[in-house]
């Protein structure tokens, strides 16, 4: 099969030729993003082989179509930036990542809660200064804070999993309840209880009607002060999520208040 990839960087030619090698497949690698305008570049592919930043609309699958290309297969498990009906109506395909590692998502979510409460960012800056100074650089223990899990799906319990090494107390919503997290001592709650009584609030949900905006500023009202927000929500429900103006302007107001 001959493919044609785009938004390609040295790690996806590295891993897709490995991948690929003993299934024969020919790769034909582009760093460009795929638009309207580079489309033609796929002309007498089989395949097209896209990310998440690439535009896949009705005009897009058009010009694919015409070039010959009957397979989009994504490198993305999100596929709501795909024209489905434009697809199916050329006879195009459409294949995405079934999943991904939860291990590596649940553990990169408790890297962003250590690294924001021991401030390494600020910490990595300040000693390529030569500056070794603990001042604005404390943070606090993580044995015994609570943490509040929203969506207790795959990635969501191997998170609570996580944070049970850590000593943490847990409390845990979804619209159905996991045994697993009930077993790790995990107590499900209504939303309002989970806001109010966390230290650190994670999101661990897809993008549905029901989470759009589930961070709005009655949310950010109900939590504490200081409460420590995480997201690591799959693409599109991560920038829809939360409601990222409100939540900056309650930010600049906690820390005019010497509170964050």
């Amino acid at each position: 099969m001959k493919m044609a990839v785009f938004s390609a960087k040295p790690y996806d030619r590295q891993a897709l030729e490995s991948a690929s090698r003993a299934h024969h497949h020919s790769l034909t690698f582009f760093e460009t993003r795929l638009t309207a305008q580079s489309a033609p570049l796929a002309a007498g592919f089989d395949a097209v082989c896209p990310f998440v930043n690439d535009e896949l609309n009705a005009t897009v699958i058009g010009e694919l179509a015409a070039g010959g290309v009957r397979l989009i297969t994504l490198r993305s498990a999100g596929f709501s930036h795909v024209d489905l009906g434009a697809a199916e109506a050329h006879g195009i395909v459409v294949t995405r990542v079934p999943a991904y590692s939860p291990y590596a998502v649940a553990k990169h979510a408790i890297a962003l809660i250590l690294t924001l409460n021991r401030k390494v960012h600020r910490a990595y800056a300040r000693v390529r200064e030569g500056n070794f100074a603990l001042e604005g650089l404390l943070g606090f223990d993580l044995h015994g804070k609570t943490v509040g899990v929203v969506g207790t799906g795959t990635i969501g319990t191997v998170f609570c999993r996580i944070l049970r090494g850590f000593g943490c107390r847990i409390i845990a919503h979804d619209l159905v309840p996991n045994l697993e997290v009930e077993e790790l001592g995990g107590l499900y709650e209504p939303l309002t209880s989970l806001y109010s009584g966390s230290d650190i609030v994670a999101l661990h949900v897809p993008l549905t009607p029901r989470t759009h905006h589930l961070i709005d500023a009655e949310a950010i009202a109900q939590m504490k002060p200081g409460v420590m927000l995480i997201n690591t929500s799959r693409g599109w429900a991560c920038r829809h999520a939360c409601d990222y103006r409100r939540f900056e302007e309650w930010k600049d107001r906690r820390a005019g208040a010497g509170r964050l």
